[in-house]
């Protein structure tokens, strides 16, 4: 296994975005410290300062920040052409999936299916996003839709994309869920659904906004009503009847090591499934 930790913030606009790359970096060296894996920095562009007049933060086609999200997947992609272990990738803002669940897609095949665990589905495109940030359209351009330049190929197969702990969902987005792009299950319905949708392998995406705001501070755009860390822990677990073949954990802004903690069980989860076989089905 190896740890990628990507500090990107360009993909969210929340008040809370300017301490993505300090969440992402603490994160990222305590799943070190409980997984026993070196943890990777993948370079990334600094946050844009709103003041300076040259900075390329506007919005472009309805994207806010785009120039600087193409050249960071760019440096991911890089990072990620030797496939000779999995990788957990440690966010940053949830935009930073679009390399990976597309490189495991184009390794995997068509059966790669996605737990994603997260309290909004990422659904939106340009056209429909309420803000212009990218990261709450990153799921539907793995479907190879919205924006060309960030459309995946080869493409999620619709219907493989299971949403669990979501709910905040915008119009366009349940639109996009009604066609069958993606699909809603409770935590412990997750490997059902997963069967029930041809996956034969599984990426695991994690929004920390999935969790209650009860149970962690450190949410880039908290929701309420969200799931216990108990409750995250047992559906990530759920996962081991399938092969994990890759994972991240993404909006994370707090760098304070006792709240850091209260995520341990759910590193231990995400290190299980990714590192044992996958059990007969």
């Amino acid at each position: 296994m190896r740890i990628h930790v990507v500090p990107q913030t360009q993909g969210a606009l929340t008040p809370r975005a300017d301490q993505l790359a300090d969440g992402a970096r603490a994160l990222g060296a305590l799943a070190a410290e409980v997984l026993g894996v070196l943890a990777t920095e993948v370079p990334v562009d600094p946050p844009a300062d709103p003041s300076d007049p040259s900075a390329d933060s506007a919005k472009v086609d309805g994207i806010a920040n785009r120039a600087a999200l193409v050249r960071n997947r760019a440096g991911q992609l890089a990072a990620l052409e030797a496939p000779e272990a999995k990788v957990l990738t440690i966010g940053g803002d949830c935009a930073v999936e679009l390399a990976p669940i597309g490189v495991a897609r184009f390794r995997h095949g068509a059966g790669l299916g996605v737990a994603y665990f997260d309290a909004h589905p990422d659904l939106n495109t340009a056209e429909t996003s309420p803000s212009g940030a990218y990261h709450g359209m990153v799921l539907r351009s793995l479907f190879g839709e919205g924006d060309p330049e960030f459309a995946a190929s080869p493409v999620l197969e619709p219907g493989r994309a299971v949403l669990v702990g979501t709910r905040s969902i915008d119009p366009a987005e349940q639109e996009a869920i009604d066609r069958g792009l993606a699909t809603l299950a409770p935590a412990a319905g997750l490997p059902a659904r997963l069967r029930e949708s041809g996956a034969e392998s599984v990426y695991l995406h994690l929004d920390l906004d999935v969790l209650d705001p009860a149970e962690f501070d450190g949410l880039n755009y908290p929701e309420p009503d969200g799931l216990s860390v108990p409750e995250l822990v047992d559906a990530i677990r759920s996962l081991g009847e399938f092969e994990v073949v890759g994972a991240a954990i993404t909006e994370c802004v707090t760098a304070d090591r006792d709240e850091l903690r209260k995520l341990v069980p759910v590193l231990e989860a995400i290190g299980e499934v990714l590192v044992r076989p996958s059990a007969p089905r």
